[in-house]
This record gives structure tokens, sequence and C-alpha cells, in this order.
């Protein structure tokens, strides 16, 4: 079977990280995603990025705590230290990618890293961005969401136009709607349940389950 693949890259992390990961899970540790992993206990099957929020000695224990650590220049490169993950996991053609750490106090990276679903979405690899307040999902056709703890679901488009929204199973019906961006339609929804069903015609759809 295809591995599920856990992310942790360097945002906001805590207790709440470490009840996403499973004993089965293939761990990516970005950067001081990596020293979090390891601090705590598991053995990163891949810790990559420029290591530029750790310290030498941090590193020196992410080496040796790791099976494999791939590191980069902190100049000559393309892509983020999550990118730069996000990628790697999807060359090994997971049954689905967690992201933990993926949101924080920088909001270009966590805005970044949120873009970075469509790359799974482009691979066609479940992915979500997950923390201790929010859910974040990329929606291109229909899924059915479940509650888990997570009672406001919000609707954004990431694409110009998302077309053909139907909700059912919601506090706020839509039946054939469009969004585009700058409009706040979507926000703050809720489940009359414990799931409901979101289907769209065209477009990519960020589906956002949060709590305060």
């Amino acid at each position: 079977m295809q591995p599920r693949i856990v992310i942790c890259t360097g945002g906001q992390l805590g207790p709440f990280a470490l009840e996403h990961i499973d004993t089965a899970d293939l761990l990516i540790g970005a950067d001081s995603g990596a020293r979090f992993l390891v601090n705590h206990g598991y053995r990163p099957d891949i810790s990559i990025g420029d290591f530029d929020s750790v310290s030498e000695q941090e590193l020196l224990a992410i080496r040796s705590s790791s099976s494999q650590t791939i590191a980069c220049d902190p100049i000559d490169k393309d892509y983020t230290d999550t990118e730069m993950a996000m990628r790697l996991a999807l060359d090994l053609q997971p049954r689905e990618i967690i992201l933990i750490g993926a949101l924080g106090t920088r909001f270009d990276h966590s805005l970044a890293n949120v873009h970075l679903l469509a790359l799974a979405s482009e691979a066609q690899v479940p992915a979500s961005i997950i923390d201790n307040h929010n859910k974040i999902t990329l929606l291109t056709d229909t899924a059915f969401i479940s509650h888990h703890g997570y009672p406001n679901v919000s609707l954004l488009p990431l694409s110009l136009k998302v077309t053909g929204i139907t909700l059912t199973g919601f506090q706020y019906p839509l039946d054939d709607a469009s969004l585009t961006i700058g409009q706040s339609l979507g926000i703050s929804n809720v489940l009359l349940s414990e799931s409901g069903r979101i289907a769209i015609a065209s477009g990519l759809l960020l589906v956002i389950q949060s709590r305060d």
C-alpha cells in the first residue's frame, strides 16, 4: 500500500501536531520541523531544507536522528523548504499528504503553503494542512467532509472563479452558486450534522474547517 506522508515544517507547532502522526506514516521534516520531530522522539525518514532555522548542534542531532538528510544552500535554491518537502513527497506517490506546521506568524509563508495544495491536486494526491484551529483542503469536484471538532466551514476560491457550488447538509445551503476572488459569501458556514457534501463544477475551492 502507498504510504501516507506527514510533512512537519517550521510554522506553529505544539502537542496538537503529534496527534496527527501515526506509526505507519512516512515522516518528512522540513528545516526546523525536523528539529520538532527529533525533539519529540521521532525519527524522520527524510529531513530536508537549508536548515537556516536551526543551530549547528541541532543540525547534527537532525542528521544523526534521520534516516536521510537532504541539505541545500539557503541562497542557491528556487523553492521554500516546505515546497521542497512537498515536491519530494509527491515524487514518492503517497496515498495522502498531511502538512503540519505549515501555518504561522509569517503570512507570506502560510499563504504560499496553502497554494502548495494545488501541487498535490495536480498530482491527484489528497492533501491537508492541519493546525490546532484549522484543517484546509482543496476541492476540485465533489467531497464529503466531516465535523472532526471543526464546527465552522468556509469556502474560498483559489482560482479566479469557482462555479456550480452546491452544498448539502449545511446551515446555509448553496445550489449551483459561483464564487470569485474577493467575495466573502462562503465564510463561516456550519454543518448541520457530522458530515456534509460539497460539489463544484469548475475551479479550485479551498475548504477551511476551523474552530476558535
